[in-house]
């Protein structure tokens, strides 16, 4: 199994025994491997404006961090 989700047989068994360090990615590899990736869901609800197929944008008003503002970039 491990050497099918292209990891280490201990990073299997961390994942295995629900270790919290073990990568969301090896999860859901694994989950698709079974047939089960549906059940990710269940676990990690996506966030309603990506359940309905729309793109989700940050609000105006919030810069990103590490932005720089328009008013900074004036010498």
């Amino acid at each position: 199994m491990a050497e099918r989700l292209l990891c280490s047989p201990t990073t299997l068994r961390a994942l295995e025994s629900g270790r919290p360090g073990t990568s969301i990615g090896l999860l859901a590899h694994a989950l698709w491997l079974f047939g089960e990736i549906d059940s990710l869901d269940t676990l990690a609800p996506a966030p309603a404006g990506l359940a309905a197929g729309r793109r989700v944008r940050r609000s105006l008003s919030r810069a990103a961090a590490g932005a720089i503002a328009e008013d900074e970039r004036e010498f």
